[in-house]
């Protein structure tokens, strides 16, 4: 029956129809497709960049303000409902699903870019000063404001879904502002799954190619598509035993497992590597963070040349605002029996808290190693960003042991968003259903997984990656107005029926 019901969806089989035209041409015309996504995207960025900064600060503010306020102690669900996960568990599959591959990828990578190539034109790349302002800049990209996008989709629809009992559906969640419209919800909707699908799928791609580096890196092995191939295979058939166990076991044991091994490397790393620069940097990175966040969050350069806000900053953002449907929907999906207050402050400080630990650790000793022993990781991060973490380990005691378990981290958090993309994309083509047939599921991990390897074959990643983040334009405004909806709700249902 549920299988009907999402081919009767018209989002599913619109989108799944997109999805696949946009592939095949991604894999016949890559160049060409790679042009026009470039030229699509540096169009929402250069002119809406502002918009972009703006938004973002906005919905920022507005979380922690509303947290804090007389509607924090609402409850995402019924009054008398307790949290559905333990607090490991959760913020495991939060990290996970928000930013598990991305921060292993970019941990030491984003500081020692800008290490090298510096966020101000006058500031000397390669320096001391350069190394500060970098540590700075990652813990922004990687704190409160990404999570904030994540945040104000899954707050919305985790109290439609669980306080109200409506669909957790993207369209349901501007609803309140814009009423009820059939076509322009297929849309919203349907823009919601292409925009996962493309996220999900590039950095699936980069997470093989990563792995492929480590193996490299570790054992000789070719750095070859064919052996991303056959990395590609063994995912799959992971996915499928994880996605067959259902929410409550695969996903959450994946993540309990993601978590715990990803704080046992960083541990290592914490106590292996130069451990007291680590902690001044993080002090230190921590200070110049709070005290540059206006500053950093309304940044522009309209009075000199230069790219860097766009190619960071404005990327970013346009980055999370287009997975933002897939990330806060898994949020809210995972959060049920909290109170606002704590979804918040647990969304907002937790993840961010552990990326900003991560940064510190393999960010600060690749710095260390490059400043005071005089290596070349951020040359060699220049010319290939995916040998970062195998660069920096490297400097290390058991750098062996060390690339191996990263590769298996690699590999899990590979695992754990395909597994949770998978469910929430099955959610959204079966009506805003809990609970998607296995079938469906089944359907959007394999159509993705498909899309990873003729995109590495043909070339495409980036192209398609890129094309990707022009759906941040519109979800900008989604988010905005999922601002309001939330605002309009609560104002509506706390003075309607006061909560004790």
């Amino acid at each position: 029956m549920k299988r009907n019901q999402s081919f009767k969806n018209p989002v599913f089989f619109v989108s799944a129809i997109i999805v696949t035209v946009l592939v095949i041409i991604g894999a016949l015309f890559p160049v060409q497709f790679g042009e026009v996504a470039q030229t699509l995207f540096n169009f929402t960025t250069i002119n809406f960049g502002w918009f972009y900064l703006l938004s973002v600060f906005v919905i920022t503010l507005f979380l922690i303000v509303i947290s804090i306020s007389k509607y924090g102690k609402i409850k995402l669900g019924p009054s008398e409902s307790k949290p559905e996960y333990p607090f490991f568990s959760w913020i495991g599959m939060l990290f996970s699903a928000g930013f598990g591959i991305s921060i292993v990828f970019w941990g030491v990578a984003e500081p020692m870019s800008h290490y090298f190539d510096t966020p101000y034109h006058d500031l000397e790349g390669l320096t001391p000063e350069a190394a500060r302002e970098a540590m700075s800049y990652s813990f922004f990209h990687w704190g409160i404001s990404q999570w904030s996008v994540f945040a104000i989709v899954g707050l919305v629809i985790a109290y439609l879904q669980f306080k109200k009992d409506r669909k957790g559906l993207i369209s349901v969640a501007i609803e309140p502002v814009i009423g009820k419209n059939r076509v322009a919800a297929n849309t919203v909707d349907s823009l919601a799954v292409i925009a996962t699908v493309m996220g999900v799928a590039t950095s699936l791609g980069l997470g093989l190619m990563q792995m492929n580096g480590g193996l490299t890196a570790i054992a000789d092995v070719p750095n070859s598509i064919w052996v991303q191939i056959i990395i590609a295979a063994f995912m799959l058939v992971a996915y499928l035993l994880s996605s067959s166990s259902g929410l409550n076991k695969g996903i959450k044991w994946l993540s309990n497992i993601n978590l715990g091994l990803a704080l046992l490397l960083m541990v290592f790393v914490f106590i292996a590597g130069p451990t007291l620069f680590i902690l001044e940097t993080f002090v230190l990175a921590l200070g110049d963070y709070i005290t540059n966040f206006v500053q950093y969050s309304l940044r522009l350069t309209p009075y000199e040349q230069g790219a860097w806000v766009q190619d960071w900053t404005i990327f970013y953002w346009a980055w999370a605002i287009a997975w933002s449907p897939f990330v806060g929907a898994f949020v809210a999906r995972v959060s049920r029996g909290r109170t606002i207050r704590e979804f918040v402050f647990g969304v907002l400080i937790v993840p961010p808290a552990i990326a900003c630990l991560w940064v510190a650790t393999f960010g600060g000793t690749a710095l260390y190693s490059d400043l005071f022993n005089e290596t070349l990781i951020a040359e060699a991060v220049n010319n290939d960003v995916t040998v970062a973490l195998f660069s920096t380990l490297e400097v290390l005691p058991l750098s062996t042991l060390l690339s191996m378990i990263s590769i298996v981290l690699i590999f899990i958090f590979i695992v754990t968003s395909a597994d949770s993309a998978t469910y929430i994309l099955g959610s959204m083509t079966s009506r805003g259903s809990l609970n998607p047939s296995l079938f469906v599921k089944i359907v959007w991990g394999t159509l993705i997984t498909a899309i990873a390897v003729v995109l590495l074959l043909a070339g495409g990643l980036e192209a398609l990656q890129t094309a990707s983040l022009t759906s941040a334009l519109p979800f900008t405004v989604i988010l905005l107005i999922m601002v309001l909806s939330i605002l309009k709700l609560l104002r509506r249902d706390y003075h309607g029926n006061k909560e004790k």
